[in-house]
């Protein structure tokens, strides 16, 4: 075994389950108060967020893609169609997917205490296509049901041609790290207080808009009721 695949030994989150991988990539080594081990925090990130970034080598050169996911107990699910093409040449290839989330600005008396309220999740892992049919599905129906609750159920389902045509990779949570700050700048009790300043935070708030429809549908068709339903609702919870 590697040294960056050395795990320490399992411990437990505060729900009784086992504890996120520590490894050496994983590890907190700086502001480890901001990090987390647990699988509930990694989930909590993961059901916010909507585009992850995946980072691997395609022809011999690194490459961040944007992309979006879903994700189930054990897996995140990614759509990859150069990711695929790129692990096929190297099936045995490792990447790194993160997902942030900026909840708001931290503003403090000096620049040097200027921070970033945020939340973020790595994760680390030799990634699989997705060939059975049945998997496909499930993996496609996560990824879909996190973007859209509703959607799969309301849309006409994938056909075996355009299911052929998709490709999909499935990541193993196992190996992932999760950081988390919260909370207004650190320099309140240190000298620059004296400057009478102001400083605190600035939340960032995104919300659903009002849906706009296809300028091709027919009068007539109303919005969804799940669709409806998210309006004016926080769209990074």
């Amino acid at each position: 075994m590697t040294e960056s695949a050395s795990r320490a030994p399992a411990t437990t989150d505060r729900g009784g389950r086992p504890a996120l991988s520590a490894t050496s990539r994983t590890q907190h080594r700086r502001l480890r108060e901001q990090g987390s081990a647990d699988r509930a925090d990694l989930r909590a990130v993961l059901g916010a967020g909507f585009i992850a970034h995946l980072g691997l080598i395609v022809d011999g050169a690194p490459m961040v893609l944007p992309t979006s996911y879903g994700f189930d107990d054990e897996h995140l699910y990614l759509h990859g169609s150069v990711a695929s093409r790129s692990l096929q040449a190297e099936p045995a290839a490792e990447v790194c997917v993160t997902v942030t989330l900026v909840d708001g600005l931290v503003l403090a008396r000096s620049v040097f205490e200027h921070a970033v309220n945020y939340r973020s999740a790595m994760i680390y892992g030799v990634p699989r296509l997705v060939t059975d049919q049945g998997e496909k599905l499930r993996g496609l129906r996560c990824l879909s049901e996190h973007l859209a609750p509703g959607q799969w159920d309301y849309a006409r389902r994938p056909s075996r041609k355009e299911l052929a045509a998709t490709s999909l990779l499935a990541l193993s949570l196992d190996e992932a790290s999760v950081k988390i700050r919260t909370g207004p700048p650190g320099d309140g009790d240190g000298p620059d207080a004296a400057l009478n300043l102001w400083a605190g935070e600035l939340p960032l708030i995104s919300v659903w808009g009002e849906p706009v429809p296809d300028p091709a549908l027919p009068a007539g068709i109303s919005v969804a009721a799940h669709v409806r339903a998210r309006v004016g609702t926080p769209a990074f919870d």
